[in-house]
């Protein structure tokens, strides 16, 4: 059967040449890079010029960069680090957005708990964060906002440049999850005037396991993990070298390869965009219209006009060998329709009946072709 992986958003296969690189500090240069002798100051050296790497192609500085286990850490560390720290300064106030991922949310909920005040931003109906709504929300009390580069789901870019300014200006710091978008526009901390930004390889052709937080020097943060003294007291546990070298190798392949990538992918998602729209005439592009990732297509059927079991779409896109999401969560096996769909104004049944296609570098306009001819026979069937 034919398989054709339209889900890089969720994750990436490895990349041959970042396994490549990994491959030697499995077994060759395998010393704990916190043991002071020969063998462990090998693996530092190795991990810091890893961690330059990363920094380096965000605009970072190597000091700045902490290495965790991935995006949902990085984010929790960022949200629950931060409000600690503020804490002790009567500051217990956060911002954030109704299209943020799971990983920014749910702090933000335990943070509710502890005490601290969470202003959830309404978007509108392209997905976007209205930089006047951020001013709007900003209190005495505000120690954070907490904006997304860009939606994982629908791929609406948003301003989190011109947030950077309205926050600082009020003596808030800005974090800004960019696991989506590392690799596929450009990122320069410094430009963006963020605080805290998230990172992770596994969605650029790296290694699953592994993550970073930026922190601009002079940002106050508390550890949120205790046990020892690596990263510089702010993160411990014994630092992963091989998947640091096999995260520095994917961002620097994917900064690298970036320009052509975007032009490519974005043919493919324009395409695809084109021939769904003329094929199923009852379909909804989810999205900002221009500011929007090359990758992701996010597209639903309109409840008005058809009527799609979501479920049983994706199933029989599956059966077809197409790997595709609906951008919602699976809790207890039932699938529940997308937070983001459902800020955005879709109903609970068009919410259910969407696909999300995330491009990366193995699709071709073979596999556009071979999806819309699935679709149509699927949605036929479905519809007959």
């Amino acid at each position: 059967m034919r398989r054709v992986y339209l889900d890089h958003t969720a994750t990436t296969p490895v990349d041959p040449r970042v396994l490549e690189a990994m491959q030697p500090y499995f077994s060759e240069t395998y010393g704990n890079a916190s043991s002071v002798h020969w063998f462990g100051q090998k693996a530092r050296h190795v991990l810091e010029l890893a961690r330059e790497t990363i920094a380096g192609r965000i605009g970072a500085q190597a000091g700045e960069l902490f290495f965790t286990s991935g995006g949902t850490e990085s984010d929790n560390f960022a949200l629950v680090g931060a409000a600690y720290a503020a804490r002790s300064k009567g500051k217990r106030h956060v911002i954030t957005s109704k299209a943020e991922h799971h990983a920014v949310l749910e702090p933000c909920e335990v943070l509710a708990e502890e005490g601290f005040a969470v202003s959830l931003l309404d978007i509108d109906r392209d997905g976007m964060v209205s930089p006047e709504a951020v001013h709007g929300a900003m209190t005495d009390s505000t120690f954070l906002v907490s904006i997304m580069s860009a939606n994982n789901e629908v791929g609406t870019i948003y301003p989190v440049k011109e947030i950077s300014e309205i926050a600082h200006a009020r003596g808030a710091m800005v974090h800004s999850d960019a696991v989506q978008s590392l690799g596929k526009m450009p990122l320069d901390v410094r430009e963006l005037g963020v605080d805290l930004m998230t990172l992770s390889a596994h969605k650029i052709y790296g290694p699953k396991g592994i993550g970073a937080l930026y922190v601009r020097k002079g940002t106050a943060i508390e550890p949120i993990l205790h046990g020892g003294g690596q990263e510089r007291g702010k993160r411990p546990g014994t630092e992963n070298v091989p998947l640091a070298v096999g995260f520095a190798k994917a961002v620097e392949l994917a900064v690298n390869e970036m320009e052509v990538e975007i032009k490519r992918m974005s043919r493919l998602r324009v395409e695809l965009e084109a021939r769904l729209r003329s094929r199923f005439p009852a379909i909804i592009i989810n999205g900002h219209p221009t500011l929007r990732l090359p990758h992701i297509l996010n597209v639903s059927f309109d409840s008005n006009k058809i009527s799609l079991e979501g479920e049983m779409l994706l199933m029989n896109m599956d059966i077809h060998g197409i790997a595709v999401t609906s951008g919602s969560a699976c809790t207890s096996g039932s699938m529940q329709p997308s937070h983001v769909l459902l800020a955005m104004g879709r109903d609970t049944r068009t919410a259910k009946a969407t696909l999300r296609f995330a491009f990366g570098k193995s699709n071709t306009m073979d596999d556009v072709d071979y999806v819309v001819e699935t679709m149509d026979e699927v949605i036929g069937r479905m519809t007959a």
